[in-house]
């Protein structure tokens, strides 16, 4: 009996629209769609996307992950998740594991998919892009994330204030992906900096409860989600001048 394959299925970063037409159509086609547990047991960001989509004769695989920085727990977690996956690819069922935004952008699908194949060399993996949360993010705000020659910095958790430090002294262009546990050292920095005023913050991108901050001066007592980024335009952007062109 032939294996079936992996698929990493990037299904964007909140709406359920924004699923790519190839993503949505393998989504559902596949047997089996896999998704990651949220916290506590709770359903999964990536589980609430798709529910609309799925069929009701797919079979559901919740998968938990450790949400620690173990790392024996966490290599402990993607052997248990392989090994549910591996147990549908070797009756030859296809298995589409879902991720919120892109399916390589800080996914844990990519620990899930080296995980097995260190297991299961033979196994078969295709990864089909989705739109990460940053994009969706800038696009909300109207304003692009860069142009020109502007030099864009990505901090996916911020731990040291250092790490930012440095970030602000050579890009753009900064985004801080789940800001909201270091956000008042965050707001500190960026004031610091007289940088408050170029820095916006997006709630839950996309989503049904979306929530936009575009005003930062008094709001170092911000309370926000675990799904929270900021957009930190260091350098405004400068448009060239108009220029004529020639036919």
């Amino acid at each position: 009996m032939p294996l079936g394959r992996l698929y990493g299925i990037g299904v964007g970063p909140g709406d359920p629209e924004l699923i790519t037409m190839k993503g949505l159509k393998l989504l559902q086609a596949v047997p089996v769609v896999a998704f990651p547990v949220g916290p506590s047991g709770k359903p999964g960001m990536a589980e609430g996307i798709i529910a609309q989509w799925m069929r009701p004769d797919q079979v559901q695989l919740p998968l938990e992950f450790a949400f620690v920085r173990d790392e024996a727990l966490l290599h402990q977690a993607w052997r248990q998740a392989s090994d549910r996956v591996w147990d549908c690819l070797k009756l030859g069922q296809d298995v589409a594991f879902v991720s919120e935004g892109d399916i390589s952008f800080y996914s844990t699908f990519t620990y899930l998919a080296q995980t097995l194949q260190r297991q299961h060399p033979e196994v078969q993996v295709q990864s089909i892009p989705g739109i990460c949360s940053p994009l969706a993010a800038v696009a909300e705000l109207g304003i692009p994330l860069t142009i020109g020659s502007q030099r864009l910095a990505v901090l996916p958790a911020l731990y040291r204030v250092e790490e930012l430090e440095n970030a602000l002294n050579w890009a753009d262009v900064v985004v801080l992906m789940k800001v909201s546990s270091v956000y008042d050292r965050v707001w500190d920095l960026l004031q610091e900096r007289g940088l408050l005023d170029r820095t916006q913050i997006v709630e839950r991108v996309t989503g049904s409860e979306q929530k936009i901050h575009r005003q930062l001066g008094d709001r170092r007592d911000l309370k926000l989600p675990y799904f929270s980024l900021a957009i930190i335009q260091v350098a405004p952007p400068s448009f060239p001048p108009e220029s004529v062109c020639n036919f």
